[in-house]
């Protein structure tokens, strides 16, 4: 089989971890834009708190979707 090397990996290597780690920096962003959302903001302690509650309950939800797949996949 001649596959094609990305770094010494498989292109569906490849593909699959660049995923996760674009994607850890994309959620690591989200969480840096909701700081600074914050803080432009005034919002204080507990202001902060709900913005990070509220707007990271959408990022937590796709996260957590995954984990959950991964779990039931495994369970059969």
């Amino acid at each position: 089989m001649n596959d094609v090397l990305i770094f010494g990996l498989t292109e569906p290597e490849f593909g699959e971890l660049s995923l996760k780690f674009f994607l850890s920096g994309l959620v690591a962003y989200m969480v840096f834009i909701i700081w600074n959302l914050a803080r432009e903001s005034k919002a204080g302690k507990y202001g902060m708190l709900w913005m990070f509650m509220g707007l990271g309950l959408g990022m937590f939800g796709f996260v957590s979707k995954e984990l959950i797949i991964k779990v039931l996949s495994a369970a059969h």
